[in-house]
């Protein structure tokens, strides 16, 4: 499938997504759904964004990481390929999709360290 043809098609299987858009970057496409990049088209593959939580259903799957040259070395990213059935399942996709936008969602960050209380401070 032509790299046009399949950024068309994945448009197509996510359109339930409001917001969903394609950016040019690096040879291919970076898919995001208001602000959030979540995914990337490179080569006729679809790799979503992953977390260590979500990660393991893509390794399970045998599914590998993005990975670039860049100066001489392989860089590899968090982003893992999506597996085929769930590229060609619509529902399947998008729910899919939905977990790697709450990975790069703004409440996704780590937590900020519990304010100390006045009494917190005077037990040490």
């Amino acid at each position: 499938m032509r790299d046009d043809s399949f950024q068309q098609f994945v448009m197509d299987q996510l359109a339930l997504l409001p917001g969903l858009r394609a950016k040019a970057m690096f040879g291919g496409r970076g898919l995001y759904q208001g602000d959030h990049f979540f995914g990337i088209l490179m080569d006729g593959r679809l790799f979503f964004k992953t977390d260590a939580k979500s990660r393991d259903a893509y390794v399970k799957r045998g599914m590998k990481p993005f990975t670039y040259e860049k100066a001489g070395r392989t860089m590899t990213m968090r982003y893992f390929e999506v597996p085929a059935d769930v590229l060609e399942s619509r529902d399947e996709l998008v729910k899919w999709a939905e977990v790697a936008i709450r990975v790069v969602a703004p409440g996704r960050r780590k937590a900020s360290k519990r304010k100390k209380t006045p009494d917190s401070r005077r037990a040490r």
